[in-house]
């Protein structure tokens, strides 16, 4: 064996900076273009979206469900929250959100209150509703409440919790 033919030992140093200057393939598997990158941002959001309806309800039908939960935790703590509960109510029907449904236990009227339990009835009937402790506190609040109806839901959810 001759000197001429055996390669040079390279030193660690001088791998890693071979490795790093060579790039390769390594950004060959994403998008090309800002067209193509703004498709795989495009997919990835509608999958997500998808992922989320699917794995934890949607809040409202679409645009409009949409308009009306925003209308209805806008007016949280206003005296329009009624209204805007019963507006969501007659479009949608119950919440099929727990921060929303909780928003409806704070209304003063029944109809509302009574649709707040429910929404949160169905979702912990599908296993999606661990209440926090506040809320916890709040429907206590409703089991003792006049109304046998309300007091009836909101034990039921106090048992169930």
């Amino acid at each position: 064996m001759s000197g001429d033919d055996e390669r040079p030992k390279l030193s660690w140093s001088e791998i890693d900076k071979r490795r790093d200057r060579a790039g390769g393939r390594r950004d060959a598997a994403g998008p090309r273009g800002a067209a193509a990158e703004a498709r795989a941002r495009q997919a990835s959001q509608t999958y997500l979206k998808d992922a989320a309806a699917k794995l934890f309800g949607s809040v409202g039908a679409g645009p409009q469900g949409d308009r009306l939960a925003r209308a209805v935790r806008e007016a949280h703590g206003t005296p329009g929250l009624a209204a805007a509960c019963a507006a969501y109510v007659a479009e949608l029907g119950p919440p099929r959100d727990a921060a929303l449904a909780a928003v409806f236990l704070d209304v003063g009227a029944r109809d509302a209150v009574l649709a707040g339990l429910a929404g949160l009835t169905s979702l912990r009937d599908a296993g999606r509703f661990e209440p926090s402790r506040a809320l916890r506190g709040r429907l206590r609040l409703l089991a003792d409440d006049a109304d046998d109806e309300v007091a009836a839901a909101a034990e039921a959810l106090v048992a169930g919790a």
